[in-house]
């Protein structure tokens, strides 16, 4: 049977071997569009914030070893997407939320700090609630397809902007966990796991590969960057998703 290590070392082995064979390819890419959480915001909590409520991310010392000012970022400077940007020769992606005429032709990031990949509806019929409020995973798609008029104009144009983007899915999942185990609701973290994994996976196949992009694309060779999480937690989880896996790699 397949082991959570034999997982890993798969995915791990794969996207290295992707990464150095498109180097080359990847300097041709002309944009950043990033969906995820704290791990991937360039300040969209704080543009999403009440001036009077703002969060520890916008004071310093976030921000203060790079930017010398606070940026929305978790972080005192730059993260991962930052460094993406510029090893592809790009701007730092932009925050989309409070963004007042922002320039989003080299990138826009949809990403916001504490968000969860299921609807808080989900969370909360089980009992998980939290204090702050949150843009789910569905929501930035919602928001990012109402946003493609003035992105890109015609369906050509955003498909030949997808086309030619580095899309970021993530990372996004870990804080439906979090905030699970925040309010003591252990027992449902392991029903989660399938839900969190389907919801992932159907906002890149359906969401981005289905409606925008034809299949004859080569998007897969330029959606490089799967940053899912790989919990400090570790949980001895039995999903269906996951027994699926086991039995098609064993």
């Amino acid at each position: 049977m397949a082991s959570l290590d034999s997982l890993v070392s798969f995915f791990l082995s794969t996207l290295f071997v992707t990464i150095v064979s498109s180097q080359t390819q990847c300097r041709n890419l002309e944009s950043i569009i990033s969906f995820g959480d704290s791990i991937t915001d360039t300040g969209n909590l704080v543009g999403l914030s009440d001036r009077n409520h703002l969060p520890v991310t916008a004071f310093l010392p976030y921000g203060e070893t790079f930017f010398h000012h606070p940026t929305g970022r978790s972080c005192n400077g730059r993260i991962i997407i930052d460094f993406i940007a510029e090893f592809l020769g790009l701007p730092h992606v932009p925050p989309f939320y409070g963004s007042k005429n922002g320039n989003f032709e080299k990138g826009v990031n949809f990403a916001v700090a504490g968000a969860t990949a299921l609807e808080t509806s989900i969370l909360e019929k089980r009992g998980i609630y939290y204090p702050h409020s949150n843009i789910s995973l569905g929501i930035q798609l919602k928001t990012f397809k109402e946003s493609l008029p003035n992105l890109c104009g015609s369906p050509t144009d955003c498909r030949d902007m997808i086309g030619n983007a580095f899309i970021i899915m993530g990372e996004i999942g870990g804080n439906d966990f979090n905030f699970a185990f925040f309010v003591n609701k252990t027992s449902e973290v392991k029903e989660l796991v399938p839900l969190v994994i389907t919801k992932i996976s159907s906002a890149i196949v359906v969401n981005i590969l289905d409606q925008r992009v034809p299949r004859t694309s080569n998007f897969f060779k330029k959606l490089l960057c799967f940053l899912f999480c790989f919990c400090v937690l570790v949980l001895n989880v039995e999903s269906r998703s996951w027994s699926i896996w086991e039995e098609e790699h064993s």
